[in-house]
């Protein structure tokens, strides 16, 4: 046995331990602790190792005996929500634990002077209060020295080091200071609105800030005009009145809605100009040549994508496996964007791209990680035209299994550029002129292949959530003109699982060749969000099996119990919510959604780092070239850089549904007055969340204007319950509601029930005793006062895998 260093979480002479299966505990010896335990996952986590059965058996010296006490303590201990994974399949993490790298804002003082942080990117309504971190001072009582980094004050934006404190004086966590990334701005952004005497007033951006206007005295507006979007730093505030302040800097005019996404772009902090170096080297790139790549420009791989899509960076291909060893099996080819062809890493290129993370994708615009000269020309698989590309060759069998897979680095030219719409329409039989020619050719092998495909993804049982989304169809200055839920075709789903094959691959691939490489990795849900859906549940008289591993079959299963009925969209809601934010991470456990046990992305390199970096990495490790992933590049590193493109994305997933609600406000706006219906897509105690049907609008109805009654949160309900008459409303319920307010500069909408609640007993125990059926009107009078409009609260949305 491996000899260790006793480290402060290991206890001393464990003896002998029994063999028998059924006993729990080892007997007469002084075991290790469950906390004792997490310190050494945490520990060993944060040296950049994983964690399993065997390294917590052998940091501890247990024997044959032991190690089966020790695999029914990690079973109890993920039952009761303290550890994530079994230790043996799947690598034991903290459940609910912070990455051991994370970009954090600095928030404030404590009573000592010290620093406390939070995590930058933080969903409050899924997750909870988020952690507070202490800030490590470790220069404190000695002198500074010269290469120290620069210290953090508030409002600064920090890469730190994460320790587990376990609640020490209300901290969860310590943070050593790895960079300071940069001041958060002190600055409020708002809408500029000139007053006739010079001066004028701010109408803010923020949901949270409705009805708090600020003053612009004449002589502090600068060049502002009238509807301009502005950057103004408050120069006094009052109790009495609106506070001061003086515009700093004037970021465009939004006149035209088609300017509405630059609210989010500078409310987010999202870079939208590329530095000229950067764009220096996309203008001088030239195209790649076939020097050291393969000659596959006779193989017609096609682009699948769609209609309004401006760049094309993967391509498909399928046929027959002609070897006499697989019948009835499909090689499938998966061709991407060679993106590392022009993107050397630490160019200005590579570093522009580092900081945006990704392409944020809004209803009016595109703010792309790369130039377009990059994304829309040098890496846009264009028809007819040869480009550099990076391919996998997918041996599959004949049930979808995959039984082989290979790397290539080549030279290619897509024989067709199609849409969604258009090769459906080629497979159900109605070819036009450009699907006609290669449907048998092409098209057929691609479904065939897909078919067996789908065979292995019904096997494997993936989560599977019915929540469809909306698109917006805007005019030609940029106004909405109606919101679609476009049909979810077979081509849709077949491009998703080539590109899910295809990043499993890489995955796959780059392990055997034992390279460091930036995972896409999705945790199973915390203990506290399965006991809050069992509880929903039970409420519709469905049980939550307690016992047995966590896997998406088990949501399966409940949704497919609950499909047609009107509790459908409610658990499909619950279950969205119960489920844990995908993040990039560079040490791998599992993407839980997917039931794949490893998982990275390849497939979008033109608007993904990550991709990007998996590209470099499959370079590196297969030898295709000297434009790979540096052989010096630590694991540190890619935390650091798994850590900064996690919250950029989580940056552009708010950027981008911030901007739809501001669109769909501006399309309500002269609708004051008007009913819909709609369904409860919220709850908290300051009233309910409401999203219309048709346009998926959020808006919210707070809780004083409910009725005559005090209505109380019921958390593990989802529900508002009225203390005296029992009515109550709850997510997932359909309501009838009129809008009463749009404020579309900031995207929310209020409304006010048009339709009564559901009835349920009084007491304490909250159960039901009946209901009231869905549409009944009530007289506007029985509304209370109005009041303040409230923050609303767009869906949580499909998460991204």
């Amino acid at each position: 046995m491996l000899a260790l260093a006793r480290r402060p979480w290991q206890t001393v002479g464990c003896g002998s331990y029994p063999s028998h299966p059924d006993e729990r505990r080892p007997v007469n010896v002084p075991e290790p602790s469950r906390e004792a335990i997490l310190d050494f996952i945490e520990e060993e986590r944060s040296a950049g190792r994983e964690v399993g059965r065997r390294e917590i058996a052998r940091a501890f010296g247990l024997d044959q005996g032991g190690k089966i006490w020790l695999k029914r303590l990690l079973r109890e201990m993920e039952q009761e929500g303290e550890i994530g994974g079994d230790g043996k399949e799947r690598p034991v993490h903290p459940r609910g634990a912070l990455p051991p790298v994370l970009l954090c804002e600095v928030k404030s003082r404590d009573r000592d002077g010290d620093l406390v942080a939070q995590p930058l990117e933080w969903n409050e309504a899924d997750d909870g209060a988020p952690p507070r971190i202490l800030i490590e001072n470790r220069h404190e009582g000695r002198r500074k020295p010269k290469d120290a980094r620069p210290a953090p004050g508030v409002g600064d934006q920090v890469l730190l080091k994460l320790t587990r404190l376990r609640g020490v004086d209300g901290f969860a966590y310590s943070g050593h200071v790895l960079k300071v990334m940069g001041k958060a701005k002190a600055a409020v952004l708002g809408i500029f609105r000139a007053l006739p005497d010079g001066s004028g007033r701010l109408v803010p951006i923020d949901k949270k800030a409705q009805g708090r206007e600020a003053i612009i005295p004449k002589g502090r507006t600068g060049e502002a005009e009238d509807g301009d979007l502005v950057s103004v730093s408050l120069r006094r505030e009052s109790r009495f009145g609106p506070p001061e302040a003086q515009v700093r800097e004037r970021l465009g005019s939004l006149k035209s809605e088609r300017a509405v996404s630059l609210i989010a772009i500078h409310a987010h902090g999202i870079p939208h100009e590329f530095p000229p170096a950067a764009l220096k080297e996309a203008a001088e790139a030239p195209l790649a040549s076939l020097k050291g790549r393969e000659d596959w420009r006779e193989l017609p791989l096609v682009t699948i994508d769609p209609a309004d899509a401006k760049d094309h960076d993967d391509a498909v291909h399928a046929a027959p496996d002609e070897s006499p060893d697989n019948p009835g099996g499909f090689v499938v080819t998966v061709a991407i964007a060679d993106v590392a062809a022009y993107v050397r890493p630490g160019s200005a290129l590579d570093r522009e791209a580092l900081e945006r993370g990704n392409s944020v994708y809004f209803p009016d615009r595109v703010v792309p990680m790369l130039p377009e000269r990059i994304s829309n020309d040098l890496c846009s698989l264009r028809e007819n035209e040869d480009r550099p590309a990076l391919a996998v060759r997918l041996v599959l069998k004949a049930d979808g299994s995959k039984k082989s897979h290979s790397f290539h680095r080549v030279l290619m030219r897509s024989a067709a550029k199609l849409s969604y719409q258009q090769a459906q329409a080629a497979i159900d039989g109605t070819p036009d002129e450009k699907t006609g020619p290669i449907r048998e050719s092409v098209l057929m092998p691609l479904w065939a292949a897909y078919g067996i495909a789908a065979r292995a993804r019904d096997q494997r049982q993936p989560l599977e959530l019915d929540l469809p989304e909306r698109k917006l169809v805007l005019k030609p200055d940029g106004a909405v003109e109606r919101v679609i839920v476009p049909e979810r075709l077979a081509a849709h789903r077949l491009i998703e699982e080539f590109m899910i094959l295809a990043n499993v691959a890489a995955a796959e691939t780059l392990e055997k060749a034992g390279s460091l490489l930036i995972y896409r990795c999705h945790d199973e849900p915390s203990l506290e969000k399965m006991r809050a859906l069992g509880e929903v549940l039970a409420s519709i008289g469905i049980k939550l099996p307690k016992d047995g591993a966590l896997r998406p079959v088990l949501f399966n299963r409940i949704l497919g119990m609950i499909k047609g009925s009107e509790n459908e969209t409610l658990i499909n809601e619950v279950v969205l919510r119960t489920q844990a934010q995908a993040e990039y991470v560079a040490e791998n456990y599992g993407h839980f959604g997917l039931n794949l046990r490893r998982y990275a992305h390849f497939t979008s390199p033109i608007r993904r780092y990550a991709d990007l970096i998996v590209h470099r990495a499959l370079i590196t490790a297969l030898k295709l070239g000297e434009d790979g992933l540096p052989k010096s590049v630590t694991l540190a590193e890619l935390r650091e850089v798994a850590t900064r493109i996690s919250a950029a994305e989580r940056r552009a997933m708010a950027a981008e549904r911030e901007t739809t609600d501001r669109l769909i406000a501006h399309f309500l706006a002269d609708q004051i007055g008007a009913s819909f219906d709609g369904r409860i897509g919220g709850v908290n105690r300051a009233g309910l969340f409401v999203k219309l049907d048709g346009t998926g609008a959020d808006g919210f109805v707070p809780a004083s204007t409910l009725g005559g009654d005090y209505y109380r949160y019921d958390e593990a309900a989802h529900a508002l319950i009225g203390e005296r008459t029992g009515e109550s409303w709850r997510l997932g319920d359909k309501v009838h509601v009129k809008l009463v307010e749009a404020a579309p500069v900031a995207g929310a909408l209020r409304f006010e029930l048009l339709s009564a609640g559901r009835t349920v007993a009084t007491g304490r125990a909250g159960k039901r005793s009946g209901g009231t059926p869905y549409g009944t009107s009530r007289p506007a009078a029985s509304f209370g006062r109005t009041g303040k409009t409230r923050p609303g609260k767009s869906g949580a949305g499909k998460r991204r895998r």
